[in-house]
Order: structure tokens, then C-alpha cells, then sequence
């Protein structure tokens, strides 16, 4: 069933709408907004008031509140407290990979941002989509309207994982794409050298965008349960190699697991949330399961 109904289910979605993907941009003040204004009866068109910085037009300071605090504060209009979003999809051919699951890495994580995309749409934030390989090739602008789940659906469900990646590129790409602070949550299997990837995560963070990744492999290459001798195919390259998987089981788990540690060290280091996942695990639960710690951890 390629059809984008499946990408939106709607057990899903009544979980998700419960939540709220912001709980972070709140605390740090992005979206101080949400907030009921603590100058309550002074203008209800403006969603709040943040202080007067050397700049800002002398017409926007909120007169009424610099003669309640004797302090200088500039009206804040809604637009500004909104979240852009940009979902950010890998089309390397390895996210096409399923060894014995449902689906793919790549139809993992265009469930994964269906789900994400209606629940900034719920919110009202304007959310785009971006898919890359070698370079960036599809951007479909952010916006908040309900006919935009629409249109990403439409755009998902054809999407095909063709190709290489150059991950670190596209991500450079997209910092100058990126309007403002943006939410940045990229989809990918990571399959690729990881000092240029983390490079560019820096960037988009030093540029002040919040930054989730959203690191999806089979199950397969997580618990590696292949038995005897076997043939492995590089899907992007095509070549082949035939190893006994007994012998090289433990070292190959090793691997991964310093692969998985390297990210999340460095993504600890720079403030972006690492989000390790497996096809195992129902997108829903995973998903959802992140959420909520989210919420909990920025409460």
C-alpha cells in the first residue's frame, strides 16, 4: 500500500495531537508567547512584549507598559513567537534497506514526519519539507495552514531513496534556506562518514537553529541476526562482500554501537537532540515515547 494514508494513521495522530513539539522553545524563550502576557488588559493583538533593544522601531515600544514599569518594551507580533519547521528527508538508496520489517528505514521516517509535520500544523507553526541526496532537491515552503499536511502527504508518498548522500552538504544548503530560528529535524540512516555531518550540525546550531536527528536503522543492522556464511551488498555502490557472520558478529556490534555513542556524544556537546531508533520498534511508540520525554525534560 504506497498511498500517503498509510504514513497518517489515525491511532497515531490522536496520541500526537496531545502533545506539544515547542515545550523546548518555550523555556528557552523563543516562544515565550504561548504564555498568557504578564501585562494582561494592555493589547490582546499582540501575543507578547519582549525589551527594548537598540534597533527596534521607536513605534513598536508599548508606552502603556514602559508607564506601569518605568522600563521600555516593544510589542511582539504573533508572528514572530511562531516555530518554523523543516523536515529534512535522507533519499539515500541504503534508506531504502528492509531485511525482514514492514518497512523500510525510509518509510520509517516519512511516518515519523507525517506525524511530526501534522503536529506542528495542530500548533499552528508553519512547517516545510526538504529531501536531499548529493544535494538538496526538493523544498516544499513552510507554511501552517491545514491544506499544507495535504500537500506533504502528497510530496512523501512519492518520494523514492535513490542514490548517494552527501548529508554535510545539504545541511549547509539548508542554513541558508533555513529563514530565522528554525526547528531542524532531519531523518537519515547516517550512513556516511560522521566528522562532516557533526561539523555541519554545529553550524546550523551556532546559527541558532534548534536541531532534532532522527537516527533510523533497520533492525537488522542494529542486532545483527544473520547466521553462517553470507553475502552483503553496498546498495549505493554495489559491491559485495561475503564474511561468516559468526565471526565478525561481535566486532560488527561493537561498531555500531561506537558509531551510535560518537553521535550522541557529540550532539550532547552541541545541544541537539539525538533520536537513536530501529524498524523494531513501532514508529508510533518511538516517536511518541520521544515526545514525551521531551516535554518532561524541558517542563
Amino acid at each position: 500500500m504506497n498511498t500517503a494514508e498509510k504514513y497518517l494513521r489515525p491511532e497515531v495522530i490522536h496520541q500526537v495531537a496531545r502533545l506539544d513539539l515547542r515545550a523546548k522553545f518555550i523555556v528557552q524563550g523563543f516562544l515565550s508567547g504561548l504564555h498568557a502576557s504578564p501585562f494582561h488588559g494592555f493589547s490582546v493583538e499582540f501575543s507578547e512584549h519582549r525589551k527594548y533593544v537598540p534597533g527596534d522601531d521607536l513605534k513598536d515600544i508599548d508606552w502603556n507598559v514602559y508607564a506601569k514599569t518605568g522600563r521600555y518594551y516593544v510589542k511582539k507580533y504573533r508572528a514572530e513567537t511562531n516555530m518554523t519547521g523543516y523536515l529534512v528527508m535522507d533519499l539515500s538508496q541504503s534508506m531504502g534497506y528492509t531485511y525482514r520489517q514492514e518497512l523500510t528505514k525510509f518509510e520509517y521516517g516519512i511516518c515519523l514526519a507525517a506525524a511530526l509535520g501534522y503536529l506542528m500544523v495542530h500548533q499552528q507553526d508553519p512547517v516545510g519539507l526538504v529531501t536531499f541526496d548529493t544535494q538538496i532537491r526538493t523544498v516544499v515552503p513552510p507554511k501552517s495552514k491545514r491544506s499544507q499536511i495535504g500537500t506533504l502527504l502528497s510530496v512523501l508518498s512519492n518520494l523514492q531513496p535513490t542514490g548517494t548522500t552527501d548529508i554535510a552538504h545539504a545541511l549547509t544548503q539548508l542554513a541558508t534556506l533555513a529563514k530565522g530560528k528554525s526547528l531542524i529535524m532531519l531523518f537519515s540512516d547516517l550512513l556516511t562518514d560522521p566528522e562532516p555531518v557533526i561539523q555541519s550540525l554545529y553550524r546550523l546550531r551556532h546559527a541558532g537553529h534548534e536541531v532534532i536527528l532522527f537516527h533510523i536503522l533497520d533492525e537488522a543492522e542494529v542486532h545483527f541476526p544473520f547466521q553462517g556464511r553470507i553475502e552483503f551488498e553496498d546498495v549505493e555502490s554495489k559491491e559485495k562482500l561475503e564474511v561468516d557472520a559468526r565471526g565478525i558478529r561481535d566486532d560488527y556490534l561493537a561498531g555500531v554501537e561506537e558509531f551510535r555513542a560518537l553521535y550522541k556524544r557529540e550532539c550532547g556537546l552541541a545541544n541537539v537532540d539525538f533520536v537513536s531508533m530501529d524498524t523494531s520498534i513501532g514508529f508510533d511508540k518511538a516517536l511518541l515515547e520521544y515526545l514525551i520525554q521531551r516535554q518532561r525534560r524541558f517542563a
